[in-house]
């Protein structure tokens, strides 16, 4: 029976190969968006998928000040944080954010998609986000994606 023996392939660093994709986030809801970067991140969209490998590709997002939210989120939905020190809270709007420093959040819906721990933390270093159309990653010939959403 050696003609017929299937082997699982399990990828890893070494036979991984990683491309780059740009995505243009100029009026596309967050969180339909968000889910999209984190399974290409992810690698979900490959054959050779391993849960416990980085083997994703490596995401620009563009345009990540005019990304849109539905319904009144953009005005009621609260990001908290936390300073470290007592009485620390600190809460803040979408709208706020978006104002300050748009591309935090692309970035925070997105890692709130990736998995927690060590590989999370790892995926994460794959997403690069500007607030404008320019990037400086045109030496590594990004391939655009568009998403029907």
């Amino acid at each position: 029976m050696d003609t017929l023996s299937y082997k699982t392939i399990s990828a890893n660093k070494n036979t991984v190969s990683k491309e780059w994709i740009v995505v243009d986030a100029k009026d596309v809801v967050l969180g339909r968006l968000a889910s999209e970067i984190a399974k290409i991140i992810r690698g979900k969209h490959k054959p050779n998928f391993t849960p416990h490998v980085d083997c994703g590709d490596n995401v620009i997002v563009i345009n990540a000040e005019k990304v849109k939210m539905t319904g009144k989120k953009m005005t009621d939905k609260i990001y908290m944080r936390h300073t470290g020190y007592p009485g620390g809270q600190r809460f803040q709007t979408p709208r706020e954010i978006l104002a300050k420093y748009p591309e935090r959040l692309i970035e925070k819906a997105v890692r709130g998609m990736l998995p927690k721990g060590p590989l999370g933390r790892r995926l994460f270093t794959n997403l690069y986000v500007y607030a404008a159309a320019e990037h400086p990653h045109a030496g590594a010939q990004p391939k655009e994606v568009k998403f029907n959403l």
